[in-house]
């Protein structure tokens, strides 16, 4: 995975000033007191807004996404993504605020930006009847070698969508297929320092891969969920190559950073649980968030113990019908406490219905 050490290019044209966007009926997250010198600092905020270009005038903003047909498409500056994933009600863009100033850059078919302790990167590779599993590992093989050779080696947060994610039957089900290119890419790795991740299942129709990922100067603390079998131990029922990822990942010490959440969704040990009950899967969810929390909070005790106004979370929903369900279920759990998007997305199992990520406790 050695590669050479590339240096950091000047930042692109600066973008032109803009209004402020509105807020998304959600209050911006506090980026709290100053991390020590050196310290990686993120936070993370949704902003509802007409154009994605006000938001990158910030010159500590190391990304923003756009969710849908109706973000566009693509921007110059490299900072920008769109996930192909619909929101549910009213859209936001995702921002990511780092330490100033950030740079960014493109290298090859890789987009990144940095702020010299974070690294935002991603890269999107068409399968062209070469299949999933060589999508993969291209991806990630591009993935690694840039990392790697950058000043931000240590991979901390990886999502990945992909189309028709469970199509297929048996060891051809893509998702597997997926999971087999995505560790040739990755090449020889400690199990014990796999990043936090999510894979989900683009609905467009499009058969490309999107990966993006999240870097650091120094390692983060990977964290396991004492309720559920560590995913890279699944046993082989569940194909070739075990999932390559942590349940959530604890920070770098001496920043500002929250505890970055995995996707997670209704599996006790390696089952899934609650086959055909939408609302009976979104508790158990939550109940393996409880559980998850508690054991990063062994780490590090002052992570608050419930989600909050710290929080931020990404919510899946397999079936279109049930956005609506989900919706009314989280505002009764949390009202207008924690910060979320509902995005219509196939879950990696037939048979779970929702699943969740994001941060908790910045």
């Amino acid at each position: 995975m050695a590669a050479a050490r590339r240096e950091m290019h000047d930042p692109a044209a600066d973008i032109p000033a803009s209004p402020p966007a509105a807020a998304c009926d959600v209050p911006a997250i506090d980026g709290g007191p100053a991390a020590p010198a050196g310290g990686p600092r993120l936070a993370v905020e949704y902003v509802a807004a007409d154009s994605p270009a006000p938001l990158l005038d910030g010159d500590d903003v190391l990304a923003v996404f756009g969710f849908g047909g109706s973000a566009p498409a693509s921007l110059d500056d490299p900072r920008y993504l769109r996930v192909p994933l619909e929101p549910h009600g009213r859209a936001c863009f995702e921002v990511w605020h780092a330490r100033a100033p950030v740079v960014r850059g493109r290298d090859g078919d890789l987009r990144w930006a940095s702020d010299g302790r974070l690294l935002f990167g991603a890269i999107e590779v068409a399968e062209d009847g070469d299949g999933i599993g060589e999508a993969a590992r291209r991806a990630y093989a591009r993935l690694s070698e840039f990392t790697s050779g950058s000043r931000t080696p240590h991979l901390l947060r990886i999502w990945n969508y992909l189309d028709a994610i469970t199509f297929g039957e048996g060891d051809d089900e893509r998702y597997r297929a997926f999971c087999v290119g995505r560790a040739r890419g990755l090449g020889a790795f400690d199990v014990r320092s796999l990043p936090a991740a999510t894979a989900i299942g683009r609905c467009d129709g499009r058969r490309v891969v999107q990966v993006y990922w999240l870097a650091s100067v120094t390692p983060g603390t990977p964290v396991e969920n004492p309720r559920q079998l560590s995913a890279y131990r699944y046993p082989r029922q569940y194909g070739p190559q075990p999932p390559s990822f942590a349940r959530a990942m604890l920070p770098p010490t001496g920043g500002a950073m929250p505890l970055l959440l995995s996707g997670t969704a209704a599996i006790i040990g390696h089952t899934s649980m609650h086959d055909g009950e939408l609302l009976a899967q979104l508790d158990e969810t939550f109940a393996n968030f409880d559980a998850l929390v508690g054991a990063a909070r062994m780490h590090d005790p002052t992570l608050p113990p419930r989600f909050g106004g710290g929080t931020r979370l990404k919510v899946y929903v397999r079936d279109a019908r049930d956005l609506p369900l989900v919706a009314e279920a989280l505002d009764r759990r949390f009202g207008d406490a924690v910060p979320r998007l509902l995005l219509h997305a196939a879950i990696c199992r037939r048979e779970l219905a929702v699943e969740i990520d994001g941060v908790h406790g910045a």
